[in-house]
């Protein structure tokens, strides 16, 4: 007879009463068949003393986890063998993998365990993620300080436990020390975001000269495609296939079995087992949903991170054509409000855009001006009728062999007629042509008081910016008026997914199908934050200055 914990899980999954998916059928078939055909048992007096800990943390362990916990460390081939060293865990976020982690390691570093110094390493490739469950432990032993601190000691980088002398750490690529501590156990948390084995291999540097020596891999899918996080998978479908031997290694997956199956909600609990116990995640899951209905390119990663589902092709539109479209509604009168600029100057002899930013009442608004040099080399591969937005005033032809630097700043000390211009963005690499212009109309990024008013644009800072700009054309937030120019521009523009899931814009054809409009809108984002920092000024000088008179 299988372990009570083990068996709890097993009968929820043949029941029907939430859906899984087919890894999960597999999954609970081959852990019975392992327990029925091999000589393997569980220590059921070790799984009891360990869930006994549960009472110092404010959750519980839901069933799928302690099927895990008990698989994972208390399962064994012969005293002191384990039968499922490694284990990982794919699960949707918002499951409560770094629960299930904390509690994990928590326990292990109890002499529950029974092996001294077993050390514990939680690895990641960024330091928040990295202490993500450390600081869960560390909350615990706060809260219970008073018994706590009988049992252990803790800083804000290590707690070790005074009975088995085990410690627990974090690392990750930029932790002092890369050589091994000889841990009992390695931790890798968020796989999806490894690109290779270079920082795996250094965190296990030292690992196995422990007894009983342990992996636990926590993971959501991400955007890194052929890297570790594929590897375990393709090995995982054919472990439960039967196709390979485990190796000491449990696979607890949870995705959806096909892309189609998220418009059933009734399908998302195959990603997320423990979606059933948290009805507050399941409204916010509805709300991400509705988004990525609206704009799937924009929202993609609802499907990765919530459905375990990669979006597949890491180059898309920048938006659904349908946002484009919500652009088109009428401008209000923007002369009392702030605005920020945005100057796209990729080469003088091409196209150039200025435009300028204001936000009201939550509502994005950009008008602009666009020029583009008559000796272009592109024109005749361009099918975008520029007569016609030469007609509408959308942008002018320049005569000669390049674009003035002067004809966007021009533009942008003109508009200061009419607009409170606060300040303005543009790259960083194009900044040397447009430097005298702008400082010529009061924009710097070297003032000697401090208060720069311009922004030398990085990709860093398009990466920060693209998100925001993909949520507001979601919501149908930004609007430039009956302007065919900008939605040319913008449907030309792509996006493209790096290794670590950032975004960043690129041009769909670069001869045909320019993006200098977007560009400058997208700059301009950068420094939209100027706009609440005046629109609070004003506030404060309208609720809090009076006139006396006498």
């Amino acid at each position: 007879m299988l372990n009570r914990h083990i068996q709890e899980y097993i009968d929820l999954v043949k029941s029907g009463q939430f859906r899984v998916c087919k890894e999960q059928k597999k999954l609970v078939e081959y852990v019975e068949y392992c327990f029925k055909n091999e000589n393997i048992y569980v220590d059921e007096q070790q799984l009891e003393k360990y869930l006994d800990l549960q009472k110092y943390f404010d959750y519980k362990l839901f069933p799928w986890e302690k099927f895990c916990f008990a698989l994972h460390n208390c399962t064994y081939i012969s005293p002191g063998v384990l039968r499922w060293p490694d284990l990982v865990i794919l699960v949707c976020r918002g499951a409560g993998k770094n629960g299930y982690l904390a509690f994990e390691d928590f326990a292990l570093l109890t002499p529950v365990n029974g092996i001294k110094n077993y050390h514990i390493d939680i690895c990641a490739t960024s330091e928040d993620q990295a202490k993500t469950s450390f600081e869960d432990i560390k909350e615990v032993l706060e809260k219970n300080s008073a018994k706590m601190s009988k049992h252990f000691k803790w800083t804000s980088t290590e707690i070790r436990s005074l009975k088995t002398g085990s410690v627990l750490k974090f690392r990750t690529s930029n932790s002092k020390t890369k050589d091994g501590g000889r841990p009992g156990k390695v931790d890798f948390d968020e796989y999806h975001a490894y690109e290779n084995y270079n920082l795996i291999n250094v965190f296990k540097t030292g690992f196995g000269k422990k007894p009983m020596p342990r992996t636990t891999i926590t993971t959501t899918m991400g955007d890194v495609r052929d890297g570790p996080l594929d590897n375990e998978l393709d090995d995982a479908l054919q472990v439960l296939d039967g196709k390979l031997p485990d190796n000491g290694k449990l696979y607890f997956i949870c995705r959806l079995d096909d892309k189609k199956e998220v418009h059933d909600e009734r399908n998302w609990y195959k990603a997320n087992p423990s979606l059933q116990y948290f009805p507050e995640l399941l409204r916010e899951i509805r709300k991400e949903y509705e988004d990525w209905k609206r704009d799937n390119i924009g929202n993609s990663a609802f499907m990765t991170k919530r459905m375990n589902i990669p979006q597949g092709s890491t180059e898309v539109p920048v938006t659904e054509w349908a946002n484009i479209l919500a652009t088109k509604r009428d401008l209000i009168d923007l002369s009392d409000y702030p605005a920020v600029f945005g100057i796209d100057y990729t080469k003088t002899t091409d196209f150039l855009t200025a435009g300028l930013l204001f936000e009201v009442d939550n509502l994005i608004y950009w008008i602009t001006q666009s020029w583009y040099c008559e000796n272009c080399r592109d024109l005749s591969r361009i099918r975008y009728p520029l007569a016609d937005a030469e007609e509408h005033g959308l942008i002018i032809k320049v005569p000669g062999v390049e674009i003035p630097p002067e004809y966007p700043v021009d533009w942008i000390d003109e508009q200061r007629k009419r607009y409170n211009i606060v300040a303005g963005a543009l790259d960083n690499y194009r900044f040397t042509l447009l430097k005298k212009p702008l400082e010529a109309i009061g924009f710097d990024c070297d003032k000697k008081d401090g208060n720069n008013n311009l922004k030398l644009v990085r990709p860093s800072d398009l990466m920060q910016a693209a998100p925001i700009i993909s949520s507001d054309f979601a919501n149908q937030r930004i609007i430039w008026g009956d302007n065919s120019l900008m939605r040319w521009y913008t449907n030309n523009t792509k996006v493209i997914y790096d290794n670590k899931g950032n975004m960043i814009y690129g041009k769909i054809e670069p001869k045909t199908r320019k993006t200098d409009g977007f560009m400058a809108f997208a700059a301009a984002y950068t420094v939209k934050e100027k706009l609440s920092e005046v629109a609070n000024v004003r506030q404060f000088m309208s609720t809090n200055l009076k006139v006396f008179s006498y």
